[in-house]
């Protein structure tokens, strides 16, 4: 789960794709960029989010 679940600046709801976009381009078997356009994120500002979100739940998972 991605955490947030929203867009820091628009608010479109991006947590629903993050799963997917993680396996598919974060092993990098594929690009980024064609992984979100065939999610259909397409806004910038969620785009980057996509992109730039490091995921701390297995971090913190841990210590609960």
């Amino acid at each position: 789960m991605m955490i947030p679940v929203r867009c820091f600046t628009c608010g479109n709801v991006i947590g629903e794709h993050w799963e997917e976009f993680r396996a598919r381009a974060r092993e990098g078997d594929e690009d980024p960029g064609e992984v979100l356009d065939d999610l259909g994120v397409d806004r910038h500002c969620c785009r980057r989010m996509m992109v730039s979100h490091k995921d701390l739940v297995d971090v913190v998972s841990p210590y609960q």
